[in-house]
């Protein structure tokens, strides 16, 4: 779907919600920095590039998007409060369009790729397997036939934690419990999508970042027995990542984009923090997607992301 795909009212106000913190503690400063001001000076400029630092868009980012407003003012001379607000939005929009993110707004999968499987990684504690059950009880709201794989197989609690949503989603999950070998259990995921004739199978993978080594290791090893059944698998290699964290967030993508070929991904817990800029720097600076964010703990809060609904939402009112 393109920049002004459908949007539903109630997924717009849902996001409005959830971004509250992050419009309300950061975007809304930038409206009051140029009150009384007549014109976009070097002083207006340097005052945005430190709310946007402050907002956790990024160093490089920020001077991405600094640099480019300072082109648009020197060539077209636009002043006041209005117009940079303006300038902002669309210059923020065009760097989310730059790396392919937020065209669509429904979960929708491939078409002609069934099974699709979603490898999913991310360190514990950042909302891994939430944003799993959420992922598949909003693809089988969806009319979607899933397959959860619990792969985590170094925490007892993670199994557990994935069987659990699993029920809530209404959604089987392939186990072999604590201790299995994490490949193995993806195997047989997929083994089972197959089977079953399954749209879709997400596979939960161990959260550790403690050994890089060791993660590259057991994330090529469960990739390779995939590609037994499914030579192109996993299709989309999902890396959660917690949106509260900030800076945090920026060196997780880094590791994990170093160890396995992420292709997405997901910021969550966005609801709750005033960092909700981070999405649009780790988008920058990684040249990955974003394809979801989570907005609040309800099953339901996971949205599939959407660049204009979401630049809307940070400038609303201001």
């Amino acid at each position: 779907m393109g920049l002004f795909s459908f949007f539903s009212r109630d997924k717009k106000e849902d996001l409005e919600k959830g971004l509250e913190k992050t419009r309300e503690s950061v975007f809304s400063k930038i409206s009051k920095a140029l009150v009384g001001k007549s014109k976009v000076d070097d002083d207006v400029l340097d005052e945005l590039e430190e709310i946007l630092i402050t907002s956790d868009v990024g160093v490089s980012t920020t001077l991405k998007i600094i640099e480019r407003i300072q082109k648009r003012v020197s060539q077209d001379k636009y002043l006041g409060a209005s117009e940079l607000n303006g300038i902002l939005k669309q210059e923020i929009a065009a760097l989310l369009m730059e790396n392919n993110t937020g065209d669509g707004d429904d979960f929708d999968l491939p078409a002609g790729t069934k099974p699709y499987i979603i490898m999913v990684v991310g360190v514990n504690g950042v909302g891994k397997t939430t944003t799993i059950g959420k992922l598949a009880y909003n693809f089988k709201v969806a009319g979607k036939q899933v397959i959860l794989g619990a792969a985590d197989t170094f925490r007892a609690a993670a199994v557990d934690q994935i069987k659990i949503w699993g029920e809530r989603a209404g959604v089987p999950v392939v186990s072999q419990g604590m201790g299995a070998d994490p490949a193995s259990v993806a195997y047989e995921t997929v083994k089972t999508a197959l089977s079953t004739g399954a749209d879709v199978a997400i596979i939960d993978t161990a959260g550790r970042l403690h050994n890089k080594v060791n993660l590259m290791r057991e994330l090529t090893k469960i990739r390779t027995v995939m590609q037994k059944l499914i030579p192109d698998a996993p299709h989309e290699v999902l890396l959660v990542l917690d949106g509260s964290t900030g800076q945090n967030a920026f060196e997780q993508a880094s590791q994990f984009t170093a160890a396995t070929e992420v292709n997405a991904l997901a910021l969550t817990k966005l609801d709750g923090t005033a960092k909700g800029g981070v999405v649009i720097g780790i988008s920058d600076q990684f040249k990955i997607p974003v394809k979801y964010i989570g907005i609040g703990e309800k099953i339901s809060d996971l949205q599939v992301f959407n660049r204009k609904a979401f630049v809307d939402s940070l400038f609303k009112n201001s």
